[in-house]
């Protein structure tokens, strides 16, 4: 038997599978070695040179038929951007899923996933409350000429009709931090597809794709950022809901600056750190709260994490007013505390007796 070379083998090895630690800090990043390159290269064009325009018309047109990134250099940073793609390989690797792609935030990310399902004539959504507030707007007000019916996750199942397209949660909820079971809904959704928002959670505590979610959403401004400095969103999703929402991103402009990729591709790396460190700090937190007696209630994830929801006995407003340290500011993750009245702030759009 004739022993076969390093040089004839067809097939390299399979890639092994990393940490979530160490994919953090080296996915996105696997080619720059081989580039001379340690730190990633920031692309700031707008525009890219193309002298050859029957091969670029032929590149518009497949993008345009299947949403596919062109192959061969950029064309147009409204079209794709080589930084920005970075940092969108690296958060479908953390979240297990084939591909992501980045917005110019939370919203336009959930906006996208609207607009790619009505696009189908799926126009109706089935929501858990409660959900971050300018999501629970955008649902409710019908801003997309979406219509939503609210539900328990016990009742989902029940709430879907022939033109679902979707079916969401947000867990940790935004304010409460009320967790539902991804696995279970996932089940009930059947064949329309699951978002969940993760934002509060990050990849570092839930994959949801692994527990059954088609699609998940981050607020990358919160702790993919993680330093309070940088808008974004981004959807986790398989490939074929990815390019609809490339070619929505392109036709709607809303797409992430590559400064703000560039941040967040960073942000990535100290991911696993910081929502680990923050995480020990707020159940820390949490403990005192829950001995303290002006405090009526604390709400803190099973899963962790660095949020901590609480009520007071008297008038929450004087808790915002007495702080010295914290700074009160509405968003989140970033490596200071941040203290908000949900009602009177994130959550003020959202209509009264649904806010209460």
């Amino acid at each position: 038997m004739e022993a076969m070379s390093y040089d004839d083998a067809a097939v390299p090895a399979p890639t092994p599978l990393r940490a979530l630690a160490t994919e953090a800090v080296h996915a996105g990043r696997e080619d720059l070695a081989a580039q001379g390159l340690h730190a990633v290269p920031l692309d700031l064009s707008t525009t890219y040179p193309s002298f050859d325009a029957r091969a670029e018309a032929a590149r518009i047109d497949a993008f345009a038929a299947t949403g596919a990134r062109p192959d061969g250099p950029p064309v147009y940073a409204r079209l794709d951007n080589p930084t920005t793609a970075r940092f969108e390989t690296a958060l479908a690797k953390l979240e297990g899923t084939e591909s992501a792609v980045a917005f110019a935030s939370g919203m336009a990310a959930l906006t996208a996933v609207l607009l790619a399902r009505a696009s189908q004539g799926l126009r109706h959504v089935v929501a858990v409350r409660p959900l971050y507030g300018c999501s629970d707007h955008l649902l409710e007000g019908g801003l997309l000429g979406t219509e939503v019916t609210w539900t328990d996750p016990a009742g989902i199942a029940d709430a879907l009709r022939p033109d679902t397209g979707l079916v969401m949660v947000e867990t940790p909820a935004n304010p409460t931090l009320a967790e539902t079971d991804i696995r279970a809904v996932a089940h009930a959704c059947g064949s329309v597809p699951l978002l969940v928002d993760s934002t509060f959670a990050t990849p570092v505590l839930q994959r949801p794709h692994e527990q059954g979610a088609r699609i998940v959403l981050h607020s990358a401004t919160k702790y993919l950022g993680g330093h309070g400095d940088v808008l974004g969103g981004v959807v986790a999703c398989d490939e074929e809901f990815a390019a609809d929402l490339r070619r929505i991103r392109f036709a709607t402009g809303g797409v992430l600056h590559p400064m703000a990729g560039y941040l967040l591709l960073r942000g990535l790396s100290t991911l696993p750190v910081r929502v680990r460190a923050a995480s020990a700090t707020a159940a820390d937190l949490a403990r005192r709260l829950y001995v303290d007696p002006r405090i009526a209630r604390v709400h803190y994830p099973e899963i962790g994490g660095a949020m901590v929801a609480f009520e007071v006995y008297g008038d929450p407003h004087d808790v915002i007013a007495g702080v010295r340290l914290i700074t009160p500011a509405v968003s989140l993750g970033s490596v200071d505390t941040l203290i908000q009245h949900p009602a009177s702030i994130s959550h003020r759009i959202v209509a009264e007796g649904d806010r209460r």
